[in-house]
C-alpha cells in the first residue's frame, strides 16, 4: 500500500512538473521561416537564390511575422534551372512584380506538414491560385516538383524543400 502511495506521489509530482514546464517550453522562441531558411543556408548553401529572391521581392517581413505559413522552398539548383529556361543570369534579371508572384505561388496560408500536404487534393497559395500535391513511386510532389526535404519546422510555419521553381499558371 505504501509503495502505491509513493508511486502515486511521484506520478503526481511528475505531472505537476510537466504542467509547469510545458508552457515554459512552449514559450521558448523558435526561428521564423526566414531565420530557419538562413540557418539551413548557412549549413548547406542551398538557399542563396531563394533568400535573394525573397529580399528582392520585399517579402521578408511578411514571412518573418506571426502568421502561419507553409513554404515550398526551391533549392539553388532549381533556381539555376529556372534562370536557364528564362535565359537570364539571376534573380536581379526578373522583374520584382513577376518575382513576387512566383514566390507567393510557393507559400500557402497555415501550417501544413507533409501528411497534410499529400492528403490534400489542392492547396491554395498566397498568389490566389492552387498547387496540386501527389505521391509518385513513394515520393511526394507538388505541381511536379519533388519534395526533397519535408517538415522543416519554424515558429510561424513549416518549410518543404523542393527541386523545382513552381510557376503560376503552369
Amino acid at each position: 500500500m505504501r509503495v502505491r502511495r509513493i508511486g502515486a506521489a511521484i506520478g503526481a509530482a511528475a505531472l505537476s512538473l510537466a504542467v509547469i514546464v510545458a508552457p515554459a517550453a512552449a514559450r521558448q522562441p523558435r526561428s521564423t521561416i526566414v531565420d530557419t531558411a538562413i540557418a539551413v543556408n548557412a549549413r548547406t548553401g542551398e538557399f542563396d537564390e531563394l533568400i535573394g529572391a525573397v529580399v528582392r521581392a520585399g517579402l521578408v517581413d511578411a514571412l518573418d511575422g506571426n502568421r502561419q505559413f507553409t513554404v515550398f522552398a526551391p533549392t539553388d539548383a532549381a533556381f539555376e534551372d529556372l534562370y536557364e529556361a528564362l535565359h537570364v543570369d539571376g534573380v536581379d534579371d526578373i522583374s520584382v512584380s513577376t518575382l513576387r508572384g512566383v514566390l507567393l505561388h510557393h507559400v500557402a496560408p497555415g501550417e501544413r506538414f507533409s501528411g497534410d500536404v499529400v492528403t490534400s487534393t489542392r492547396i491554395r497559395t498566397l498568389h490566389r491560385d492552387f498547387l496540386s500535391p501527389s505521391v509518385q513511386a513513394g515520393s511526394a510532389y507538388v505541381d511536379g516538383a519533388k519534395i526533397v526535404l519535408a517538415d522543416v519546422d519554424a515558429s510561424n510555419g513549416v518549410i518543404h524543400v523542393i527541386d523545382k521553381v513552381l510557376l503560376p499558371g503552369s
